[in-house]
Order: structure tokens, then C-alpha cells, then sequence
């Protein structure tokens, strides 16, 4: 049995950390509260938008919307989304075993390259052979998060459409988490570039349009400006997902601490019941031995 002192800095070391986690968890509660009202504000809007123009698409040719083009795949960006910070369960390792399960296997005879947004997709990714495409950016990538605005990810998914418009790349995907409630977040792949057409109940596109105004202006103004508000909302999803993960694991983390917390303090009474017994004992045999 571990001796008082020990019993008592392993006490004052737990009771720390659960005022650490526990801090953590409100933190990130506040925070979640910001992203979940962003996410859930925009959701409704980026759907309707992305039915739209995957519509809009199907009655547009190949000519007349780039952004629609299906080539010979040669070339795959992944688009990685995770955080910066740690601290928040499996929620980034999920994504980057997504990523590279997409890499190795899926786009295995493509020549693939990885956008990380995040540090923690920036780590894992700099290691491997695959070819990592920060250039792509005006500022390193980490740095979205520090400022998540519209404005910031419109400067981001306008390189990546710029890529894919010049050659550069066949097909995007993007990796992220999908956030459905505060304990719970989707590991999601969808298809950034080319625009997917999405099909009705009865396997047809509705493509069934009167432009106005003109198809050109459209391609020119619409179509970029949805793409743009898809790859935004990929970013929210992420941002609201992150501190609702982080808040789950700290709330785990703090109940943790709290049942160890308990058990090394009925450690520490049954130890200090076991040395006041050994000094009664020797004070009596000590009285014994004088009177014998």
C-alpha cells in the first residue's frame, strides 16, 4: 500500500485535472452553442441551394459549366477537415483514417494529393508519401479556424475550384465530420468537384428550367457562389462537431476523475486507519513490555 504522502499528491494531482476538464467542458458548451446555431441556420439554405444546382447542372452542357466536367480521373484532391486542438475523443483520427482508407484503396491508381485543413490533418499527413498541397492557399490552411468566416473559406474554395477549372485536378472529395448532436458526429465523404446531379424518386434529374437571367450569368455568378456556400458548410459542420466532441470528452474525462478522485481518498482513510491502529499498538505493547 502506497504510503500517505503518495496517496495525497496523487489526490491534489486528480483534483487539478477535473478542474481542468471540468473548465474545458464549459468552454467548449459556450462555444458549441455559437457553432450549432451557425450550422443549423445554414444547413437549410447550402441543401436547397445544392439541389438546385445539381439540377441546374444537368441542363446545362459540359461546355458551358466547367464545374460540371467528367474526365478521366488522374489526378484526386482530398480535402481533410479536422481541428487544431486535441483533447476531443477519436473525432479527428476518425477522419484521417477516412482519408487515408480513401488514398490507399479507393483512389489507389490516381495520383493523390491531401489538403489538410487543421493541424491535426497537417501532422498525420506531412509524414506520409502523398503529396500534401498547402500551396494551394494564401495563408497556411491551420490558420481558418482561427477566424471561421465566410470570407476566409471563400478564399479557400476558390483555389481549390481554380485547380480543378485549370487541370490540375480530375475530382475533390472532402472528408469531414457531419455534426448530428452534441455526443454524436458522422464521418462524412462527399463529392466537392465535379457536381454531382442529383436524381428524384423516379431515377430522373429535374431539369425542367426557364433561366432567367441568362444561362451565362448563371454560370458565371450562381454556380460558383453555391459551390463556395457547400464547401462553408463543410467547414461549420467540422467547427460545431469539433466542441461537440470536446465537450463530450471532457465530461467524460471530468466523471473519471471524480470516481478516482473517491477511490484514492478511501484509499488514504483506509491507510491512515492503518497507521493510527500500528501506533496504538506499539503505544500497548510498549505499556506492556514497562509494566512487565
Amino acid at each position: 500500500m502506497a504510503n500517505l504522502k503518495e496517496i495525497r499528491n496523487r489526490i491534489a494531482s486528480v483534483s487539478s485535472t477535473m478542474q481542468i476538464t471540468s473548465a474545458m467542458k464549459m468552454v467548449s458548451a459556450a462555444k458549441l452553442k455559437r457553432a450549432q446555431d451557425a450550422i443549423t441556420q445554414m444547413r437549410p439554405y447550402a441543401e436547397k441551394l445544392q439541389e438546385i444546382l445539381s439540377n441546374l447542372t444537368a441542363s446545362l452542357d459540359n461546355s458551358e459549366n466547367i464545374f460540371s466536367q467528367e474526365r478521366e480521373i488522374k489526378n484526386v484532391l482530398i480535402v481533410v477537415v479536422t481541428s487544431n486542438r486535441g483533447l476531443c475523443g477519436g473525432f479527428n483520427n476518425y477522419v484521417i483514417k477516412e482519408a487515408l482508407r480513401l488514398a490507399t484503396k479507393e483512389y489507389k491508381d490516381t495520383t493523390v494529393s491531401v489538403l489538410p485543413i487543421g493541424k491535426k490533418a497537417t501532422d498525420a499527413f506531412k509524414k506520409t508519401a502523398f503529396n500534401v498541397r498547402g500551396s494551394f492557399l494564401p495563408s497556411h490552411t491551420d490558420e481558418i479556424w482561427n477566424e471561421l468566416n465566410f470570407t476566409n473559406s471563400n478564399k479557400m474554395a476558390q483555389k481549390i475550384m481554380d485547380a480543378y477549372a485549370n487541370g490540375y485536378i480530375d475530382k475533390v472529395v472532402v472528408v469531414y465530420n457531419k455534426f448530428k448532436n452534441v455526443a454524436t458526429q458522422v464521418v462524412t465523404t462527399e463529392q466537392f468537384l465535379p457536381i454531382v446531379q442529383t436524381e428524384n424518386e423516379g431515377g430522373t434529374v429535374n431539369n425542367d428550367y426557364i433561366f432567367e437571367p441568362s444561362k451565362k450569368e448563371i454560370v458565371t455568378e450562381l454556380i460558383p457562389k453555391s459551390l463556395k456556400t457547400q464547401f462553408y458548410k463543410f467547414l461549420l459542420e467540422s467547427h460545431a462537431g469539433e466542441h461537440g466532441a470536446r465537450m463530450t470528452a471532457m465530461h467524460k474525462a471530468t466523471d473519471n476523475a471524480s470516481e478516482l478522485n473517491k477511490a484514492l481518498k478511501l484509499e488514504y482513510n483506509k491507510a491512515r486507519q492503518a497507521a493510527i491502529t500500528n501506533e496504538i499498538l506499539e503505544i500497548v505493547g510498549g505499556a506492556e513490555a514497562l509494566n512487565g
